[in-house]
C-alpha cells in the first residue's frame, strides 16, 4: 500500500479480522486497537496514515431506496451520506491512507459492529455519489478499484478443478459461480461467496471500467501488477494447459473481476441486429463492410453469432465446405469496439468461443450463457485466417493449437479438446508418431488418419471471399 500511494494510487482502508463478531464484549475499543495497529504498520513501512476512529456508516439502507431488481442481489446493511465522508476526504487529501474501523451507528447513535463489507458497499457508493457533486477544487473520491485481501486468494472455479477463477464476468456468471461452488469449499475459501457478493455490489456504483480483486496477502507482488494494469496476470482465455502447466496457476492466484456484460449465442440468422454488427465491425477493423455478400453468406452458412452486451463485441463462426464433403468451423469475424478493447470483453468473448466450438464437450466449457450448449455436445476443430502482418496475432499464436503460414496469411486452429484427451489417450498405449517439424498442437503430434487435414483446411480458408470494399 505504500508503494501504491507512491504511484498515486492512495487506498482507503477497512479492517476485518476473523475472530470478531457482532454483540461481542468491548468490541469497539478492539476495533480501535486494531486500526491504531495496521495504522502503526503503515506507517513502519514509510506509509503516511490517518486511524479513522469516528464512525462513519450508518446501519441499516439507505433511505428511499427501491428493494434490488436481481433475485441473488446482496444489500448491504449500512449507508452513508456525503457529509459523513469529511474525515476520509482530508486524509485523501493530505496523501494520508485513512484506515477505517468496521462499525455502524445504529438509530441511536451507538457504534454497534458489522461486517467490513458492510462499510466497504457503503463507501463505495457515498464516494462514487459525492465525486459526481463535488466541486473542482476538491478531491475527486470516485472509486476505481476495489481490493479484496484475505487469505485464501481467489475464487475457487469449478471448471478449472478448485483453482481460482482468473477473470469474472459478473454479470453473465455471478449465478454460475455461485451454483458451482462445492461445500468442501465453504471450508477452504470461507469467505469467498461473501465477496464475490461484495464485488458485484460495489462495482454496480463503480465507472464501468473499474474492477476488483481478490487477492491473497501472500501475493503483493500480484496485486500491485493488477492495479497498475487493470488486468489479471494471466489471460483468462489463454488455454488450459498453457496456465495449469508450468504452474501459472496456485491456490493463491487473485481473481480479477469486473462488471462485464452480457454474453449470448445467436443460431438464427435473422435473430441478427444487422445494423449494430455492421457497425461493431467497421469500427473494430477500420474497413467499409460489404453488407450485401457478407449477409448473404452468414444467411447461407452460419453456425453461430457470440454476442457481448449491445454489440460490443462478437464472434462470428461460419460452416464451410470442405473437400471431404463436410464442413469445418470457420471464425469469420472477432470483433471488439475500440471503446471496451482492453477491458476484458475479448477474453469474455473468447471464453463463450472456446465453450461452442472447440472446448465443447470438455470439463472446461461450463459457462452457461444464453442460447449457448451449457457444455453438452462435441467438440470441433476451430479454423480461421489472419493478414500475417495482423497486430492481433500475437494474441492468436497463444490461443491456438497452431499456425501456418499461406502467402499473405497464417491460418490458425484450435484443436478439438474432446478429440485430442482422446488421442492422447490412445497415444499412451502405442508408440507415438514422430512429430511433424514447423507444426504445433495441443497434442505435440498429428496422427495418420489426420495428415490431410491442414490440406483440407487451406483449400477451404481460400475460397472464403473477403468481407470488405474495395479501398
Amino acid at each position: 500500500m505504500e508503494y501504491l500511494t507512491k504511484l498515486g494510487l492512495v487506498s482507503v482502508v477497512v479492517i476485518e479480522r476473523d475472530d470478531w463478531w457482532p454483540g461481542k464484549p468491548d468490541e469497539r475499543e478492539e476495533a480501535v486497537a486494531e486500526v491504531m495497529r495496521v495504522a502503526a504498520a503503515l506507517e513502519a513501512q514509510g506509509a503516511s496514515a490517518r486511524p479513522i476512529l469516528d464512525t462513519i456508516v450508518r446501519l441499516g439502507p439507505k433511505a428511499l431506496d427501491s428493494e434490488p431488481s436481481g433475485t441473488n442481489a446482496w444489500v448491504p446493511e449500512a449507508h452513508a451520506e456525503i457529509e459523513d465522508l469529511v474525515s476520509v476526504r482530508s486524509a485523501l487529501q493530505a496523501g494520508e491512507i485513512p484506515v477505517l474501523l468496521p462499525l455502524a451507528l445504529d438509530s441511536r447513535c451507538r457504534s454497534v459492529r458489522v461486517s467490513a463489507n458492510d462499510v466497504i458497499a457503503a463507501l463505495t457508493r457515498t464516494m462514487a455519489e459525492s465525486s459526481q457533486k463535488s466541486s473542482a477544487r476538491e478531491i475527486a473520491l470516485t472509486p476505481l478499484r476495489l481490493m479484496i485481501i484475505n487469505r485464501e486468494g481467489g475464487i475457487p472455479s469449478y471448471a478449472r478443478e478448485g483453482l481460482p477463477h482468473l477473470l469474472v464476468n459478473l454479470t453473465s456468471e455471478y449465478e454460475q459461480i455461485q451454483e458451482t461452488f462445492l461445500p468442501q469449499w465453504e471450508q477452504s475459501h470461507p469467505t469467498a461467496l461473501r465477496n464475490l457478493a461484495l464485488a458485484q455490489t460495489c462495482l454496480s456504483y463503480m465507472p464501468r471500467n473499474s474492477s476488483a480483486i481478490i487477492v491473497s496477502h501472500r501475493s503483493p507482488s500480484e496485486l500491485i501488477a493488477n492495479l497498475v494494469t487493470n488486468k489479471p496476470v494471466q489471460s483468462s482465455s489463454l488455454p488450459h494447459a498453457l496456465l495449469q502447466g508450468h504452474r501459472k496457476l496456485t491456490p493463491h492466484t487473485p481473481t480479477i473481476l469486473r462488471q462485464g456484460v452480457p454474453i449470448r449465442v445467436i443460431r438464427d440468422a435473422n435473430n441478427i441486429d444487422r445494423t449494430k454488427l455492421t457497425v461493431l465491425l467497421e469500427k473494430s477493423f477500420g474497413r467499409v463492410l460489404d453488407a450485401e455478400a457478407f449477409y448473404a453468406r452468414v444467411d447461407s452458412q452460419l453456425d453461430f453469432v457470440i454476442v457481448a452486451g449491445d454489440y460490443v463485441g462478437a464472434a462470428i463462426v461460419t460452416n464451410e465446405p470442405s473437400s471431404d464433403g463436410q464442413s469445418i468451423a470457420y471464425l469469420d469475424k472477432f470483433a471488439v469496439l475500440p471503446s471496451h478493447q482492453g477491458d476484458g470483453t475479448g477474453d469474455f468473448l473468447w471464453v463463450a468461443l472456446h465453450d461452442e466450438s472447440y472446448g465443447l464437450g470438455s470439463d472446461f466449457a461450463r459457462n452457461f450463457n444464453e442460447g449457448s450448449m451449457q457444455g453438452l455436445g462435441t467438440g470441433r476443430d476451430l479454423v480461421w485466417r489472419s493478414r500475417a502482418n495482423n497486430p492481433v496475432n500475437n494474441w492468436y499464436y497463444e490461443r491456438s493449437s497452431g499456425h501456418l503460414r499461406m502467402g499473405d496469411w497464417v491460418l490458425f486452429w484450435c484443436d478439438a479438446e474432446s478429440r485430442l484427451k482422446r488421442l492422447e489417450s490412445e497415444g499412451g498405449q502405442q508408440d507415438k508418431p514422430t512429430p511433424r517439424r514447423g507444426i504445433r498442437t495441443a497434442a505435440q503430434f498429428i496422427v495418420e488418419e489426420e495428415q490431410g487435414r491442414l490440406d483440407r483446411w487451406r483449400s477451404t480458408v481460400e475460397k472464403v471471399l473477403s468481407s470488405w470494399k474495395p479501398v
